[in-house]
């Protein structure tokens, strides 16, 4: 009996032997250390003191408090983000190790390893542009919205496109192809194609053309623009009939079939009437737009629709004076040539913006009002720096070889795609260069009436004509020199400009002229610039604007210019 009390004892002994090896295994096998730094006991680390256990190394190494444990719990709940630079401070100022600066190091490596979403650039990019309050290009086709007088992101974020409108899509259809486009974009930093279709003029849309293969340009040019991550502006381009209401009832089955085909599309813009002009007033085309955007909005409830202003779209306060309030996401355009259109124009843009008007520059070149003659980059970089200032879009006139000064490429050109510097005109390297962010005015200063960038236009081609009237103004002599720089046909009308320089030839200052030139034939005035214009049967008759009505003795002005029209060729007398 007391040998088997002994052996139970004994087993008993054994078996606690055993449990305690077996204990002391698992405790090294899962970590659970006395905590040297309090009386506590932990796996990974104590609840008391925060400390981890010693990985053998020699080094206690310590992490946040539970305050601090606390906190990241709490902050778990919420949507991961990318954290904030002062989170990723915080982190590192707690954790303390002997060699502080390599655990920073790699901390920092890990969290920025993990840390990988799909969307940690555009967030990263967002947040900066937040904090800087940028004006953003984008190269991806994003949903824009008009907000207040910008156009912007759905975030509020004020996008400015950039890019070149074509010419007539019946006369220059060989461009609206895939490498074309894919070129612009890529290689040339396009954002924006504007597809020019014309509703007049020779083969225009509603005056003799192809219907049909003028729509199928236009479906190919927005799938081009598409498949390339660019914008689209759909022009019905007015000018010949310089009211849009003549062709009213095309233009509403027009946009009826574009508004069905490209609802849902969020890259395509509608531009209602291109360049009211010949006297249409702001109230004719607002009671146009008034038709036509309930007709799109019926399918394109959101679609961004640019309406057109009066005098070429040059008359945007008259606009902003009486806005169309029915209706969201509506945009005004403003077009500008800059060796016509100097400061004048840009203090009407301004005024217009300040009054809340959101402004789309559809159209512009570097030349004069014509799209000939010569270039001026001077007024073209004021210009763009104007534009970028205030997030405006713009699309240059034009993509085609035209021989003509705002055609991008050269009338060598027979390129459809492909193009290298050597085929750019001097217009098209302009171009180029301003995309690529040089826009540097250099110093371009008028003086004498020369301008030093002007540059003449090596494409024009025209008759020349020249007449010089005397002008007497409290008996001081002066020549008023009228020259043709430019003439073209649109089938119906000849259309003319001329450049008027107006000379004081006495010895005294001249602070006042008026001027009369006579034609062959009867004249309408289409357009004038730094002078004021009427016409009665075949006698143009010009006075001065406030800022050239004064010349000194022996100085000429010479910014002065107009563009006329018949029905008949006319030259001067």
């Amino acid at each position: 009996m007391e040998n088997n009390q002994n052996n139970t004892n004994e087993n008993k002994i054994i078996t606690v032997i055993i449990v305690a090896v077996i204990v002391s295994i698992l405790m090294l096998l899962c970590g659970v250390f006395s905590c040297t730094k309090c009386t506590g006991t932990f796996f990974y680390g104590c609840a008391s003191c925060a400390t981890l256990r010693d990985d053998g190394n020699g080094i206690d190494t310590y992490v946040t408090t539970t305050d601090s444990v606390e906190d990241e719990t709490e902050d778990s709940t919420t949507e991961t983000k990318v954290p904030e630079e002062s989170e990723t401070t915080t982190k590192k100022d707690v954790i303390q190790t002997t060699d502080a600066k390599e655990s920073e190091e790699t901390e920092t490596t890990t969290k920025k390893d993990i840390i990988q979403t799909a969307d940690t650039k555009e967030s990263e990019e967002s947040e900066t542009t937040t904090k800087k309050d940028v004006i953003q290009t984008t190269d991806t086709i994003k949903k824009l919205k008009v907000t207040g007088a910008n156009l912007t992101d759905e975030d509020g974020n004020i996008i400015q496109l950039k890019g070149i409108s074509t010419h007539g899509l019946a006369w220059f259809p060989q461009y609206v192809n895939d490498k074309c486009f894919k070129q612009l974009h890529n290689e040339m930093g396009v954002q924006l194609i504007r597809l020019v279709m014309y509703s007049a003029e020779n083969n225009g849309y509603c005056t003799g053309g192809n219907k049909e293969e003028l729509k199928a340009l236009v479906k190919k040019g927005v799938k081009y623009a598409t498949d390339n991550g660019m914008y689209v502006i759909i022009d019905w381009h007015v000018h010949g009939e310089r009211n849009p209401n003549v062709h009213k009832e095309e233009a509403k089955k027009f946009f009826k079939e574009m508004a069905q085909l490209y609802a849902d599309y969020d890259n395509v813009f509608y531009e209602i009437c291109n360049e009211p002009s010949g006297g249409t007033t702001w109230s004719e085309i607002k009671s146009y737009a008034l038709e036509i955007i309930p007709i799109i909005r019926q399918y394109d409830e959101d679609g961004i629709i640019i309406v057109g202003t009066p005098n070429w779209s040059q008359y945007v306060t008259h606009a902003a004076k009486d806005p169309i309030t029915e209706y969201d996401n509506i945009m005004y355009t403003l077009h500008f040539y800059a060796a016509t259109h100097t400061d004048s124009l840009r203090s009407e843009m301004v005024n217009a913006i300040n009054m809340g008007l959101p402004i789309f520059v559809t159209e512009y070149g570097i030349c004069d009002a014509s799209g000939n003659g010569g270039i001026d980059e001077y007024q073209a970089n004021k210009w763009m720096q104007l534009l970028d200032k205030y997030g405006i879009s713009s699309a240059m006139w034009n993509l085609s070889n035209k021989n003509e000064t705002s055609a991008i490429l050269k009338s060598s050109c027979s390129k459809k795609s492909g193009f290298t510097e050597s085929d750019l005109s001097a217009a098209g390297k302009w171009f180029v260069n301003m995309l690529k962010g040089s826009t540097d005015i250099g110093n371009g200063e008028l003086s004498d009436g020369e301008n030093d960038n002007f540059t003449e236009n090596e494409q024009a081609t025209t008759t020349k004509q020249e007449t010089t009237t005397s002008i007497e103004e409290y008996k001081i002599t002066a020549e008023a020199t009228a020259t043709l720089a430019n003439s073209w046909s649109t089938g119906t009308e000849y259309y003319y400009q001329y450049i008027i320089t107006v000379k004081n030839t006495a010895d005294k200052t001249c602070t006042s002229w008026e001027a009369d030139i006579e034609f062959d034939g009867n004249i309408t005035i289409s357009q004038g610039w730094n002078g004021e214009y009427s016409a009665d049967g075949n006698v143009l008759h010009i006075t001065p604007v406030s800022h050239n009505g004064t010349i000194e003795p022996g100085q000429s002005v010479t910014d002065i210019g107009i563009i006329i029209y018949s029905t008949e060729p006319v030259t001067l007398k």
